[in-house]
């Protein structure tokens, strides 16, 4: 019996099992590189300051601190107010089309923020066919007439806030889902009103999910680049932007990142301090079918016009001028330039995917294997790349790339007489890693989320057979979790697809993608030419946008079956 137990702790303990130390050091490396650009733009806060520096905090850093605020005010205000309601309406309420808003409501969310900026000042500028369309009809001319201006900074937060609204909803909804029961159900013995109900009992109890979404949205807000750019709003993204190629100072570009990064961190300070006592907001175990307010009269129309009226403005206003002006341009899709641009946004797109995913995996499973404060940290900070704006990462990614580009080049010249150019800096190596740094975030969620769900007994059963960690990950995990490796790298694709500042600084030369061709048209006012490419990113942002949807209905125990 001795001898049988030894072997068997042999098996569990023994040399093949003690591999996981290799896995956390893994873990550590991966985080450390995706850290780097982080690191270096915090570095730059201790540099003296420049004149061009001066230059900048003297003349138009005050209006980059104001602008950057009271966009992120106003498109706070604006995803709270579409995105809490109609959250609740979808998972509480009964009311005609309830089912096709639960998905529909996300639509959005597959627009880029600069493609809708794009299609509303085609439409409403003052060459538009909405002001065209009013003159026509009045006889007025220029002047003779008040129209909101849609390049502004109010047109900014409305743009903004039409497609950033899903991320609220889409938290806010998965947070009503998972409510007990219970609570609801006391609440209406104590007499409260569906409206009391909501306002005192189930908003506090989805009040963490809420700010998440509300951080996400505020985060993406302050990493707007298209948007402010075309708008001509001066904020920190289009700052950063011009200190770098207009003023020619990579080091106050940084500096500028600095500052930028202190309004990111105080948003991810805010939304972790409203998680502290998430867990005391799980009420009860009991789950069962949502009971469902009935609307009827002029309840049941307001739900309608709550929950139409963002997709509308949101995604089939804007659509339907893209679909249109891209048949106005067939000659643009039709030209091998354009098939050019498919094939360099796609297969960039499926390569940053395909690394992301690949190092969630090395994390997660590290983290799994060892789970101690270090490498819980280190998984913590590699996934710090969402929160902080592609701009910033860029600048964070030249810095180090150009002078280790530098370094090597010179060090061949003086030995071999070559040159080795921009090995780094000049090619797509500090795109895919920008764009790893950027999302790696986005497949490291979904692959722990897969993973959490495989019990350690699968883990004790291999092992007691003898596997190593790559077998047991291989031939155990990445099978059962395909579904969240698939999701992963859907998601990684179609934000590689739709990112535009970090591809405008980091592409090489004569490399355009999607979104940077766009843009270039649209900033050329060419606006029709640039439906096409814009045409393109939606569609295919519309594919995880359904599979989200999908998985937040079943995300309740006992989800609801079709009523």
């Amino acid at each position: 019996m001795k001898s049988a137990l030894a072997t068997l702790g042999g098996a569990l303990s023994g040399p093949r099992w003690r591999r996981p130390d290799a896995w956390s050091i893994g873990t550590l490396l991966i985080a450390a590189v995706l850290a780097l650009p982080i690191l270096v733009i915090f570095a730059h806060v201790f540099i003296p300051a420049s004149e061009v520096w001066e230059h900048l905090r003297q003349t138009v850093l005050q209006d980059y601190v104001v602008n950057s605020l009271i966009l992120m005010l106003g498109v706070g205000v604006g995803v709270l107010l579409i995105g809490v309601p109609t959250a609740w309406l979808v998972s509480m309420c009964d009311f005609p089309g309830r089912r096709i808003f639960e998905w529909a409501l996300l639509l959005p969310l597959a627009m880029p923020a600069y493609i809708i900026a794009y299609t509303y000042t085609g439409m409403l500028d003052f060459a538009g066919p909405v002001q065209t369309q009013i003159r026509e009809l009045t006889g007025w001319g220029y002047g003779d007439y008040w129209f909101p201006e849609i390049r502004s900074l109010s047109g900014a937060i409305a743009m903004l806030t039409l497609v950033l609204y899903p991320y609220v909803y889409l938290l806010s909804r998965a947070a009503f889902l998972e409510q007990s029961i219970c609570v609801l159900e006391v609440s209406r013995t104590l007499g409260s009103s569906p409206w009391s109900g909501f306002r005192r009992v189930a908003l506090p109890l989805a009040r963490p999910a809420i700010i998440t979404g509300l951080t996400l949205a505020l985060m993406e807000t302050l990493a707007d680049y298209g948007t402010v750019e075309y708008f001509g709003i001066p904020t920190f993204t289009t700052g950063i932007f011009r200190t770098w190629f207009g003023l020619g100072d990579p080091g106050a570009a940084a500096q500028l990142a600095a500052l930028m990064m202190t309004f990111v961190l105080v948003l991810i300070v805010l939304e972790r301090y409203s998680r502290r006592r998430a867990r005391f907001h799980h009420t009860s175990a009991r789950y069962s079918r949502l009971p469902r307010y009935r609307l009827t009269g002029w309840a049941r129309i307001g739900a309608l016009v709550a929950c139409l009226l963002p997709i509308v403005l949101g995604f089939l206003v804007p659509s339907t001028q893209l679909f249109q002006w891209a048949l106005k341009t067939t000659h643009m899709w039709m030209q091998p330039q354009f098939l050019g641009l498919v094939w360099n946004s796609v297969s960039l797109a499926a390569i940053a995917a395909v690394l992301a995913v690949f190092l969630s995996l090395i994390m997660a499973y590290g983290k799994r294997l060892g789970p101690s404060r270090t490498t819980n940290a280190a998984v913590r900070i590699a996934s710090m790349g969402y929160a902080i704006p592609g701009t910033v990462i860029a600048v964070g990614i030249m810095l180090p790339f150009a002078w280790i580009d530098n370094t090597i080049d010179s060090f061949m010249r003086e030995a071999f007489g070559i040159s080795t150019g921009l090995i780094l800096s000049g090619t797509l190596v500090a795109l895919v890693f920008a764009y790893c740094v950027r999302f790696l975030a986005v497949s490291l969620n979904t692959v722990e989320a897969g993973l959490a769900k495989i019990k350690p007994s699968m883990d004790d059963a291999a092992r007691s057979l003898g596997s190593g960690p790559r077998t047991v990950l291989r031939r155990v995990h990445m099978p059962i979790m395909r579904g969240s490796i698939l999701t992963a790298l859907l998601l990684v694709f179609v934000d590689v697809l739709k990112e535009l500042p970090a591809t405008l600084i980091l592409r090489p030369f004569n490399f355009n993608t999607l979104a940077v061709r766009a843009f270039e048209l649209a900033s050329d006012e060419r606006l029709a030419d640039s439906a096409s490419a814009a045409l393109a990113i939606v569609l295919v942002g519309i594919i995880p946008v359904i599979l989200i949807s999908r998985t937040i209905s079943r995300s309740r125990p006992g989800h609801d079956t079709p009523a």
